[in-house]
């Protein structure tokens, strides 16, 4: 059974708030609160944009209940600390009782749940978890029990996309959101329990009537940055949040895309997608791998085309496929003595993506 909050390991936070006042600005002007993660990753931007993207979302498919469920459930099966309180505690503003939120965490069966949640439920855990993936037949499953196939596209995003976010707030040991959570948990949670909901149903059927108004077109498929995965997202807000994800990821200069194709491909193997690690094969072919060369790298984790640093992150990326969190931090912290602030962010951004891509395929195969 996946950990409960107060029996997940924390260290001191690896990186430091350094925080980038223009973006500070630039999320308050559109109505976003400044999270310690933010103030943690400003400096990369692909990153701050990605991670903006998964706090921001707003479910075009599902239901604002199931995004919150999820979202915890994520959080607590990747052990984070971080976001499984500032979830559980949003989950309280929302007017959830705790011995719901308790009943969900332990994962007992809910009276007032139906089929559809219950396995809504269980796919998240699966799908974070990946031990293994869940089966194509999966998708199937769900659909037979009343979900649609763009609603099961999302919900895999979402997942996907909160074990990007888990992972990039446990690798850097972000502090939690301590005064958030008292908040919740106090008489002001209790208020605010009443007026939330309603501005979360107005702001959800917005969002519905915006997204109706969206021409369904495939988006464009990019070579050398996975693009395949977004094909199940077409129609989705999901698709370009991903797509500026990775196109930003392997843009960025400060690791070799190279290596960074390592990073995918090692996720890959691990995970057992073929597709991933076939693709990285063919994007590596692109740079002069040859064959033989991809699996010498692949089984020794290290070429001689890769930097000694990174050589250091292909070996430590295989650790944040599944991980006890006391143990990646230490790792983290260890690698991260090796490297420069800048390559060591980019590192754990590049490692949690490649996690949250990987996760996603599953609906390729």
């Amino acid at each position: 059974m996946a950990l409960l909050l107060n029996e997940i390991p924390w260290s001191e936070p690896l990186l430091a708030a350094d925080s980038d006042p223009v973006w500070a600005v630039e999320l308050k002007r559109r109505g976003a609160h400044v999270f310690e993660v933010d103030r943690r990753i400003a400096a990369s931007h692909w990153l701050r944009e990605a991670a903006y993207g998964v706090t921001s979302y707003v479910p075009s498919e599902i239901s604002e209940r199931l995004l919150r469920i999820g979202a915890m459930i994520t959080a607590q099966e990747n052990a984070c600390r971080y976001c499984y309180g500032a979830n559980r505690a949003y989950m309280k503003v929302l007017g959830y009782s705790e011995s719901f939120i308790q009943r969900i965490e332990r994962d007992v069966h809910v009276a007032e749940m139906d089929a559809k949640e219950r396995a809504f439920i269980a796919f998240c855990r699966n799908l974070s978890r990946s031990r293994p993936r869940p089966a194509r037949d999966t998708v199937d499953q769900l659909v037979s029990l009343g979900f649609t196939r763009p609603q099961v596209n999302e919900m895999a995003f979402l997942i996907a996309f909160g074990c990007f976010y888990n992972r990039l707030a446990t690798l850097i040991a972000c502090p939690p959101e301590r005064s958030f959570e008292a908040m919740a948990n106090g008489p002001v949670g209790r208020l605010l329990g009443l007026a939330v909901p309603l501005w979360q149903r107005l702001t959800h059927a917005g969002a519905r009537r915006a997204h109706a108004n969206v021409p369904l077109e495939a988006p464009p498929q990019e070579e050398g940055r996975f693009g395949s995965v977004l094909a199940p997202l077409t129609g989705l807000p999901a698709a370009a949040i991903m797509k500026a994800a990775l196109n930003g990821a392997f843009d960025s200069p400060l690791i070799s895309r190279p290596a960074k194709v390592l990073m995918f491909a090692v996720v890959a193997r691990a995970l057992g997608c073929g597709y991933c690690e076939g693709e990285a094969a063919r994007l590596l072919a692109d740079e002069g791998f040859g064959a033989a060369e991809f699996d010498s790298a692949m089984d020794t984790l290290g070429s001689t085309r890769l930097r000694p640093e990174e050589t250091a992150i292909l070996v430590w990326t295989r650790e944040t496929v599944s991980y006890e969190t006391a143990a990646i931090q230490r790792q983290t912290r260890s690698l991260g003595a090796e490297l420069n602030r800048s390559v060591l962010l980019e590192a754990i951004g590049v490692a949690a993506l490649a996690n949250a891509t990987v996760r996603l395929a599953m609906l390729l195969e």
